[in-house]
């Protein structure tokens, strides 16, 4: 073991802790000979700005519409819960509440494999090939025509699913700085509002189909198909690393890799490292990020496979728990561009920003349990508060790609928050009891409970990082130069002392 990997960084202010790591090509960055070409390359402010503009229209798109569908896809049986779902495939009893969750069990499963398999395979052609399997999966469940056939089909959903988010939070921090990060994160997080008009639209044009096939089964045909062509596309057009990327040339690509080396993280390392394992295990940021996740994601089923059914509880008719989605979607939407302005224009501020919005959802969900159920309009508004939690979610998401360094701890720890997202993905839809419909009390105070366990974590992540960073700036003086060769040898943000937290 190097003697990066055993001493202690406190003790320790050189942020290259040993020429042995130096030497080590295991160590180095896969971008690592392009970025040593950069101390001699003269750049231009136009040039940057054009390398960023190529970037964003090569990743971003992909992202945008990868995510959409995928949230449109693990959520569809909300939207054909209303046409027949639950009769179509012979569902009785908690049965639709465990498709919920036992898409949620696939997806947990897979969280280390995905994690091992990101940081070893070319994550752009990983990504899309993994679209075309769920689209595929998708397209096959109208043949599901008992419990048994659709759990099982649900969890392979997840499983293939389950790729996507610790993805594209390594996607940003391989292509963005810091400070890009959190506005481009909320542009392609923000379809999950726009999923939820778009799909709340869909569902309300499906419900007018009168003929051919029951109407439940178009909605995973038409969402499959829609992911099957996304991820052919994907696969021609999103980039792996700025090393390879074919739409740089050579002079670009050093110019992309030095904005992100800035971030003293580096920008991808392919070589599974034991230490950092280890490392992830005690961070308490690490528990910190997965006890955050399951109080985040066990309201979560309420705004997606359950919508449908409590708006219905509401008093709205059929079509009507369709369309009334649509400022839900909005809201969230709308919510997420905007804290991800505001958290890119004022650096630092994406704590805060987590805690507005998740007081928000608190009151939203504190309003679900104490209004009368005949208050259908005070209710449904309080449930559409409840939609700022997609802002406060990828604002943790940022936690992992802005401060979180080494390429295998920076995977173990999304992993590990992935893993608590699973959990209270699976704890939500049990809390739907169907002896308590169509007002399910349990399930409006387990919502209370999960946002008020987040915003206490968010507090004290906050809090651990604040007094971290004062700590290692009363050091003194930070060399830069230094600190980015340290995250270009893949040393994590322990080790490296010039790295500061993002907060």
């Amino acid at each position: 073991m190097s003697k990066t990997e055993t001493s202690d960084p406190v003790k320790d202010a050189n942020p290259i802790s040993s020429s042995e790591d130096i030497s080590s090509a295991r160590d180095l960055d896969d971008n690592y000979q392009i970025f040593k070409g950069v101390e001699e390359l003269d750049t231009s402010e136009d040039e940057t700005k054009k390398v960023i503009w190529k970037i964003d229209l090569h990743v971003v798109p992909i992202l945008f519409m990868t995510y959409m569908l995928q949230y449109l896809d693990k959520n569809s049986i909300n939207f054909a819960s209303v046409y027949g779902l639950k009769q179509g495939t012979h569902l009785q009893g908690q049965d639709y509440s465990w498709l919920s969750s036992i898409f949620y069990f696939g997806y947990l499963i897979s969280q280390f494999p995905s994690a091992y398999l990101l940081q070893r395979l070319p994550i752009g052609r990983f990504v899309s090939i993994t679209t075309i399997i769920w689209g595929i999966i998708l397209m096959t469940t109208p043949a599901c025509t008992s419990f048994g056939g659709i759990a099982t089909n649900r969890f392979l959903l997840g499983f293939t699913e389950a790729t996507v988010n610790p993805a594209f939070v390594m996607i940003m921090s391989v292509w963005y700085t810091n400070a890009e990060q959190p506005l481009r994160l909320g542009a392609y997080y923000c379809t999950n509002g726009l999923a939820t008009m778009f799909g709340g639209l869909i569902g309300y044009a499906v419900g007018n189909i009168k003929t051919g096939l029951p109407r439940w089964m178009y909605v995973f045909i038409i969402f499959g198909a829609a992911s099957l062509l996304q991820g052919i596309i994907s696969l021609i057009w999103l980039p792996d690393i700025p090393a390879t990327a074919r739409f740089l040339n050579q002079k670009e690509r050093a110019i992309a890799i030095e904005r992100v080396a800035r971030n003293r993280q580096g920008v991808k390392n392919h070589h599974f490292r034991k230490y950092q394992a280890i490392q992830c295990v005690k961070d308490p940021k690490t528990w910190i990020l997965f006890v955050m996740a399951i109080g985040a994601q066990i309201p979560n089923s309420a705004i997606t496979s359950f919508t449908s059914i409590i708006i219905g509880s509401f008093g709205f008719d059929q079509l009507g728990t369709q369309y009334m989605q649509i400022p839900g979607g909005a809201v969230q939407f709308l919510a997420l561009i905007i804290g991800g302005w505001a958290c890119t224009k004022w650096p630092n501020s994406r704590c805060p920003t987590m805690i507005i919005a998740n007081t928000i959802c608190i009151l939203g969900a504190a309003l679900l349990v104490r209004l009368p159920s005949d208050n259908k309009w005070g209710r449904l508004v309080a449930l559409w508060l409840c939609y700022f939690q997609g802002l406060g979610f990828s604002m943790s998401l940022t936690m992992i790609s802005s401060n979180i360094a080494g390429s295998t701890k920076k995977q173990l720890t999304a992993a590990i928050l992935f893993t608590g997202y699973c959990v209270g993905n699976i704890i939500g839809p049990q809390t739907f009891l169907d002896n308590e419909a169509p007002y399910y009390p349990s399930a409006y105070i387990a919502m209370l409970v999960g946002y008020s366990v987040k915003l206490l974590s968010i507090i004290i992540l906050y809090i651990y990082m604040w007094r971290s960073n004062k700590a290692r700036d009363a050091l003194g003086a930070t060399d830069e130069k230094a600190a980015m060769e340290a995250g270009m040898h893949d040393q994590t943000e322990i080790e490296n002392l010039g790295f500061r937290y993002s907060l």
